[in-house]
């Protein structure tokens, strides 16, 4: 379990609120349960390591607020739209008893032992995250589905995750799908039959023959021509005339 340190806060106008975040402090919100809600402020470095880290948001943190311990859930945190930054955390107490609903990551394991995927298949994951509805002191840190042994053409359904019985998955009245194991898509490129190619080969060859006769055939101008230089040749000089 993680832990954050925390400084119970007593800001009242907009400008406290400001010098806090300016002294590189975020301002959070510890709610839920019977006792009232608490302001808190915690260093921006040291929550920016804990956000950094993988699934924040559905694991639970214990919080050391001026020197008492509490077990709490983060909810949801405000980002400044400009730089990204963290300017405020909300953090829900852990109640024993109070089911609250929460979005769990998948995760898939034992891929090396898979003969589908050895033989090319794809994961196609459905569902990244499978939202149940569970008592807050149940939170599964994840769902993991082990891929040993899983051939193509397998799927896993919400109903092959073994859970706790107060862990309910959200979506009830039908089992749905997380992940299939399917068969490799790869596109080949269909091969030109022989005969279209030998066809287009004689086909060439005939066009290419009959451009050589056509070349070789005289046009009417070439006959013309001819012709021309022909009585041109035949006329007599007009001195053997007289």
């Amino acid at each position: 379990m993680n832990s954050l340190e925390a400084n119970i806060r007593d800001n009242k106008t907009k400008g406290d609120l400001n010098a806090i975040r300016n002294n590189d402090q975020v301002p959070a919100i510890i709610y839920g349960g019977k006792e009232q809600n608490e302001k808190i402020s915690i260093s921006k470095k040291i929550l920016k390591i804990s956000i950094e880290k993988e699934n924040f948001l559905s694991s639970i943190i214990s919080l050391n607020v001026n020197g008492k311990n509490q077990n709490v859930l983060p909810r949801e945190i405000v980002y400044d739209v400009l730089s990204d930054e963290p300017i405020h955390v909300d953090f829900l107490r852990i109640v024993p008893g109070v089911k609250i609903r929460i979005e769990i990551p998948v995760e898939f394991i034992n891929h090396e032992g898979s003969p589908g995927l050895k033989r090319g298949g794809v994961l196609n994951i459905v569902r990244r995250k499978v939202e149940l509805k569970c008592p807050s002191e149940k939170i599964p840190e994840k769902i993991t589905i082990d891929l040993n042994g899983v051939d193509i053409g397998e799927s896993f359904k919400i109903s092959s995750v073994k859970l706790d019985p107060d862990v309910v998955p959200t979506i009830q009245g039908r089992d749905f799908v997380i992940a299939t194991l399917a068969a490799p898509t790869v596109m080949k490129e269909p091969e030109k039959p022989a005969e279209a190619e030998g066809a287009e080969g004689e086909e060439g060859a005939e066009g290419a023959e009959a451009s050589a006769a056509d070349a070789e055939k005289p046009t009417a101008e070439d006959d013309k021509k001819e012709g021309d230089n022909k009585k041109t040749t035949d006329k007599k000089p007009a001195e053997e005339k007289k």
